[in-house]
């Protein structure tokens, strides 16, 4: 992966840790930013060709032409959408505190949707990432 885009997402993390210290306000990474971090971490070194943002249903395509969903997370488990994906390979990165990125799931995306939880009201299912590492 390019050393200057690692370099680049572990500032978003400092200046967060930084701004807090600083204000006394907690500052994290989190929502669509980590998941924006994650998806360039991902196709970076997994070399997946990224859709437009927002695209419906999945994030990348991968070299054999799979459709790949994105996920990234600060956190021990990651959101899924309760309505499902039309990706066909899921990717899900966990970045620490201090923006090291970590790919911990690669594979199916089938079985960890049949393996989340039951969808909460925000129209989200969680999956912990050691369930993650049991299906892989």
């Amino acid at each position: 992966m390019d050393r200057e885009t690692i370099e680049l997402i572990r500032r978003v993390f400092d200046n967060c840790r930084s701004l807090s210290a600083r204000t006394g306000r907690p500052f994290s990474p989190d929502g669509h930013l980590v998941g924006s971090l994650g998806e360039v971490f991902a196709s970076e070194q997994l070399g997946l060709d990224l859709m437009p943002p927002s695209n419906l249903g999945y994030d990348a395509t991968d070299s054999e032409g799979r459709k790949v969903e994105i996920k990234a997370t600060t956190r021990s488990s990651v959101a899924l959408s309760a309505a499902g994906t039309d990706a066909e390979r899921l990717v899900v990165v966990r970045f620490d505190e201090h923006g090291n990125g970590r790919i911990v799931y690669d594979g199916p995306a089938q079985p960890v949707w049949d393996s989340a939880g039951r969808p909460q009201r925000n129209g989200q299912r969680r999956i912990s990432l050691t369930a993650l590492q049991r299906l892989s």
